[in-house]
């Protein structure tokens, strides 16, 4: 173990805390965890202020209004509670690139934001495309019983594993 394992907040708690959360939602006001669609969503909200005329002519954002909505602000919490989750464990450092990605991949921050703005267009299609985000499939499926909430999350899990292999273990390691 390393320092900032020392210091992290437990695994457990942070996982027996967040179904608390989602237990809550659901009981206090009927809504399950998702992101996805407050990305949709905000993206819509620019599109708003730029080019009114075009968005209403979208049929998706006539089911989907773009506004600011407990999903959205569920994901401004998902951000500020991570925050101050490091701050308060002291873990809390800004670097422009992990370690673990300047060893494998070089200290290009222009590759790591060209792959990272390419896998976050594949992650939002795909979150589109399934009608979801695995904390919407996974994280809200799982305790309503749904077989294809426990599918899906056992499918991102095994997904991220193979991405994880593949880009660190088996790529080029000549940098």
């Amino acid at each position: 173990m390393n320092k900032v394992d020392d210091k992290a907040w437990s695994p457990y708690l942070a996982g027996s805390l967040s179904g608390v959360v989602i237990i809550l939602s659901a009981v206090f006001t009927g809504n399950f965890f998702g992101a996805s669609t407050s990305f949709v969503r905000t993206a819509g909200m620019i599109e708003k202020f730029f080019s009114p005329e075009r968005l209403n002519q979208l049929a998706y954002f006539r089911w989907f209004v773009p506004k600011i909505d407990w999903q959205w602000m569920f994901v401004v919490g998902i951000f500020c509670g991570s925050l101050l989750a490091a701050v308060t464990s002291g873990t809390y450092h800004w670097q422009a690139l992990p370690d673990l990605w300047q060893k494998r991949f070089g200290p290009s921050r222009l590759k790591r934001g060209i792959i990272a703005f390419l896998g976050g267009i594949i992650t939002m299609y795909g979150a589109r495309f399934a009608g979801g985000c695995p904390s919407g499939h996974g994280m809200s499926g799982v305790p309503q019983l749904a077989i294809s909430g426990l599918v899906s999350l056992c499918c991102f899990f095994i997904g991220g594993i193979i991405i994880a292999i593949s880009l660190y273990m088996f790529g080029d390691k000549k940098r």
